[in-house]
């Protein structure tokens, strides 16, 4: 059914100049799953993800985001949705409880919202004891939790982590995706970037894009029969010397 799905792309295409960046994809983001978005570096997936997210016009195709279409409501898109960046989009010189104070406002919550999340999100993530410490001070990891925390802190139906966990150790990682699920437990969608092909795994469906189309788009266990791999690194490295001849493939 239609209404089902949080995110809906038909055509969507962005050129630089001469370029092709991304080129005529078609797909679409189910409510409530965890939605892996794969592809090497210049595949086209920082460029798409940037449209679905309100910070970059198409040149040509259509689509929705939470209801609200990609080329007329960016804005609305950008209030209604959640993002962490592969860089953070953490103040590094502001405490940890004025970066939650600034990015609630930023999402629209009133005061009184904002000083009863900043209170629930320290306690959670067990940071009580450092509230006045500068980000920037922070270890890699906790940096990242506390940045999809702020990401969720105006519990946003749908949240883009673009390479989330990039840089950290196993554990931090894990701990990482522990927060994803229980995200989704609690009704949010999850459209992941990730270059971890282990994390893939972890994702209800994931699309593979090469050279700017989508090259395959199934749940990991369907992939991994279909090639007949025992892993989604086997499937990424086969879909990828193997780029369908089409603009992609059938059941994306």
């Amino acid at each position: 059914m239609e209404c089902d799905k949080i995110i809906k792309v038909t055509g969507l295409t962005k050129r630089f100049g001469n370029f092709t960046a991304v080129d005529h994809i078609t797909f679409d983001v189910r409510k409530g799953e965890i939605f892996g978005f794969l592809g090497a570096n210049g595949a086209g997936k920082t460029t798409a993800m940037k449209i679905l997210c309100g910070l970059s016009l198409p040149t040509e195709g259509s689509g929705t985001v939470d209801g609200y279409d990609i080329r007329t409501q960016q804005e609305l898109i950008k209030r209604n949705i959640g993002y962490m960046s592969q860089k953070f989009s953490l103040y590094p010189d502001l405490k940890v409880w004025e970066n939650i104070r600034l990015f609630g406002g930023i999402y629209g919550l009133g005061f009184k919202e904002i000083k009863q999340r900043t209170a629930e999100m320290l306690q959670s993530l067990g940071m009580e004891d450092l509230r006045n410490e500068p980000v920037g001070s922070l270890p890699l990891g906790w940096k990242q939790k506390l940045a999809f925390s702020i990401a969720m802190v105006h519990k946003p139906p749908l949240v883009f982590l673009d390479e989330p966990t990039g840089g950290v150790d196993p554990e931090t990682r894990r701990m990482f995706w522990e927060m994803i699920y229980r995200a989704v437990g609690e009704g949010t969608t999850v459209f992941v970037t990730t270059h971890y092909m282990d994390e893939a795994e972890y994702c209800d469906r994931v699309s593979i894009m090469v050279d700017g189309v989508i090259a395959d788009l199934d749940a990991p266990d369907a992939l991994k029969d279909k090639y007949g791999v025992p892993d989604m690194d086997s499937v990424f490295r086969t879909v990828a010397a193997r780029r369908p001849a089409g603009k992609e493939a059938a059941g994306a």
